[in-house]
């Protein structure tokens, strides 16, 4: 596996399509079948092991990332479209190791609290930290984003980057986010989209479908984009923003996107998932992956696609909605003024 920033920054393809969305009115809904129930609760994702996942990734992730400090210098870009600044902050699990690398003064952060489900995870950021001399004052707590230990009107600014789409119920995580912010605090968060590894999940059905002769869970649900602006609204957030950012990644082979998803602890969590993954099926993934969307100069792409989603808890110094019928001009009288004008 190539190793080091240059060789990760060579794999890393900028292509970023970014598309504004407007809010839909859709229900969220999870596109999985493999659901167990607790208590009552619908759970799709074994969160223990997400933590066991989060516990090698700390010892595994890279000093630098390409593709998540891409994600994480996007993310921050909104605190530079803001007029004020965030004394008090919380950064939640993920990449948030990124997010502390990347924020380089922006949104006037003076103490930022980082949160991670896993003790080994938020240990090698104490490490990482005490090498650094400047930035804000840290502080660094265990803890779920599920049941998240903050309290309310705490915050000024609560960010996560690439870590809530394994929350269980992600509008309740949202809803504990806009709890823990003051009023007029933003909430900032980005999530793996549903087109996020398409090549890999064609890859592995094919694959299985010919040695196996059926399909089992290999790959985890991901929000679609239509999804996230209602998720904003339900969790109570005003003036909610929804954008998308298509990265396109270069791996030598499969093993070594593998081992990259790995090192981000992004491999399955799935309750319902299969345990073991054949060696005939894994070799048949690898090859039909080359087969269907290797490139001319031998290596593979495959896609990530991230949903940033913005919004803030309410406040009376925020712009408000007319009332409906409230408006004084009609389209008609717009539509007769430009056309006068155009003649």
């Amino acid at each position: 596996m190539a190793s080091g920033a240059a060789a990760a920054a060579r794999r890393l393809l900028l292509l970023r399509h970014r598309r504004r969305h407007l809010v839909p009115n859709h229900h969220f809904s999870s596109s999985s079948a493999d659901e167990v129930l607790d208590g009552g609760r619908v759970k799709i994702f074994d969160r223990d092991l997400k933590r066991r996942h989060r516990d090698r990734a700390a010892w595994a992730m890279r000093e630098t990332d390409p593709l998540v400090d891409a994600v994480a210098d996007n993310l921050l870009d909104r605190l530079e479209d803001c007029r004020k600044a965030f004394p008090s902050a919380l950064c939640l699990g993920g990449s948030a190791g990124a997010v502390r690398r990347s924020l380089r003064g922006r949104g006037g952060i003076e103490k930022l609290t980082m949160m991670d489900m896993s003790v080994d995870m938020v240990n090698r950021w104490r490490e990482l930290e005490s090498a650094t001399e400047d930035g804000p004052e840290m502080n660094f707590i265990v803890g779920d984003e599920e049941y998240l230990p903050i309290k309310e009107n705490s915050q000024d600014l609560i960010m996560s980057c690439l870590g809530l789409h394994w929350t269980n119920d992600l509008p309740g995580a949202m809803i504990q986010c806009r709890l823990a912010l003051k009023p007029d605090g933003l909430f900032l968060a980005a999530i793996l989209g549903g087109e996020t590894l398409k090549e890999l999940r064609i890859a592995c059905t094919i694959a299985q479908m010919e040695r196996e002769g059926g399909i089992s869970p290999r790959m985890s649900p991901l929000a679609q984009v239509r999804d996230a602006g209602n998720l904003l609204s339900r969790a109570g957030f005003a003036l909610p923003g929804v954008d998308v950012d298509r990265y396109t990644v270069k791996y030598n082979s499969a093993l070594e996107l593998v081992e990259h998803l790995r090192a981000m602890a992004e491999t399955n969590a799935l309750f319902q998932r299969s345990p073991i993954l054949k060696r005939d099926t894994a070799l048949a993934t690898a090859a039909i992956y080359q087969s269907m969307f290797g490139l001319e100069d031998g290596t593979i792409p495959a896609t990530f696609q991230v949903i940033y989603m913005t919004g803030w808890k309410e406040h009376s110094s925020q712009q408000k909605p007319k009332r409906r019928g409230s408006a004084t001009v009609s389209f008609g009288d717009i539509r007769k003024q430009f056309g006068s004008n155009q003649d």
